[in-house]
């Protein structure tokens, strides 16, 4: 498995542009600051198989998904279990911002992809340009996190609808 490469990519900046004011984590955001990313966001390129992070990876950045797809999975016993399945527009990685802890799952591309690389010292440059819109962001980002949260106990409870509480004991089903 290969990491992903960096690369001018083929994407004019009018097409990233229109992109990411649509990307949720962006909403809102002022169009003259989503050029400053679009000009210096580096774009990386992955074919299938690529890896854009590994769990455990240290990390400093998320990507947003000009292209492609990517499997977003955990390992556990020697087998990759998939999270989620992101395409065009959608984040990856921003756990990352928030934490400071390593990556909690694997990111690879499913097929010919395309990442803008959102990193924290770019967002420590959107904070000294503009303290609103930098919070905006965070709060964009928040969302997401709790978005994703959300599904995931979703899934959970469906998962521990095994067990029922009876008369203050567990039953499993």
């Amino acid at each position: 498995m290969r990491n992903a490469v960096e690369g001018s990519g083929a994407y004019s900046a009018e097409f990233c542009q229109m992109l990411l004011e649509d990307v949720p984590v962006l909403g809102g955001v002022k169009k003259e600051l989503i050029q400053y990313l679009v000009e210096n966001a580096p774009v990386r390129t992955l074919i299938k198989g690529d890896c854009l992070f590994r769990e455990g990876d240290t990390s400093q950045c998320m990507y947003i998904i000009i292209s492609g797809r990517i499997a977003v999975s955990k390992a556990w016993q020697s087998t990759d279990y998939l999270l989620k399945e992101l395409v065009q527009g959608d984040c990856v990685g921003e756990m990352a911002l928030f934490d400071l802890f390593p990556r909690s799952a694997a990111a690879v591309a499913l097929e010919s992809t395309s990442v803008m690389e959102i990193s924290s010292s770019m967002l420590l440059n959107l904070y000294e340009r503009d303290l609103e819109q930098f919070t905006l962001i965070q709060m964009n980002m928040g969302r997401e996190v709790t978005r994703r949260l959300r599904e995931a106990d979703r899934c959970l409870f469906r998962h521990k609808m095994e067990a029922q509480v009876v008369d203050g004991a567990i039953i499993s089903g």
